[in-house]
């Protein structure tokens, strides 16, 4: 911990003789210890470095501290771990949890990178890099599905549109009359066989509307873009039909 310790150390004060002390001055601690299993399941199924593999990396390589890869398991792991303020980057780069989450050592690793790092990083994202994240994505979930062994009788795909309300003037940030607030929108197909369940998002195109700048990707749409991934995913269980949801609210 770095700036985060308590100077109060003395609990329950006059219900025994004896003081119950609770300190927490270690030099190297974490409240985020459970996201270990996190990166169990990750190592497990190497989906971020699957996923970090899609980025175009156009940085002088002989200035770079921090790995696409470590990158994004960094801002991964801290949203996962309930820190999705990227100003939160500042007080968790010297976190042991977190630096073990982004691969380095966790006491003698060097920090993680820095807010305004992860902000270019995120910046520098491109359409081309946001599809090969997608397909990515729906091909580890069709991978997975590939090695259950039970038996599915129905494939059904579901798509739904995700509130991200925003505050202030992000990016990309339009009003929405539905939810009458400005908010990201993104769609997102959740796959259900029997009672395992998946998801990946598909990439969804801003379009303007009679009155108000809004993304738009109705069901039509997200089923034309996602046509191949339905034939992988039937390929799957070959025998167990799939369904569509007639509408999307999106």
């Amino acid at each position: 911990m770095s700036d985060d310790t308590t100077k109060q150390g003395v609990l329950f004060k006059g219900l025994s003789r004896k003081a119950f002390v609770a300190i927490f001055d270690q030099d190297h601690a974490s409240s985020d210890g459970g996201a270990v299993l996190l990166k169990a399941c990750d190592d497990n199924l190497k989906l971020s470095t699957r996923l970090a593999s899609c980025l175009s990396d156009d940085r002088q390589q002989s200035k770079v501290t921090h790995s696409l890869e470590e990158l994004f398991q960094q801002r991964l792991f801290a949203i996962a771990c309930g820190y999705a303020d990227g100003n939160d980057a500042g007080r968790l780069a010297d976190d042991p949890v977190m630096k073990l989450l982004a691969g380095r050592d966790p006491v003698a690793g060097g920090s993680l990178a820095s807010q305004p790092t992860l902000s270019r990083f995120e910046n520098a994202a491109r359409a081309r890099d946001l599809l090969r994240l997608s397909e990515a994505l729906a091909e580890a979930m069709i991978a997975r599905h590939k090695r259950r062994k039970k038996r599915v009788r129905q494939i059904t795909i579901d798509l739904d549109p995700t509130e991200d309300p925003t505050h202030g003037a992000q990016q990309l940030t339009f009003f929405n009359r539905f939810y009458d607030t400005s908010c990201y929108l993104p769609p997102t197909s959740v796959v259900s066989r029997k009672t395992a369940r998946a998801s990946w998002s598909p990439i969804s195109r801003p379009r303007r509307s009679t009155s108000t700048r809004t993304f738009n990707a109705p069901a039509a749409t997200l089923k034309t873009g996602s046509r191949s991934w339905v034939s992988a995913l039937r390929s799957t269980a070959p025998v167990a039909p799939v369904s569509w949801p007639t509408s999307c609210g999106c």
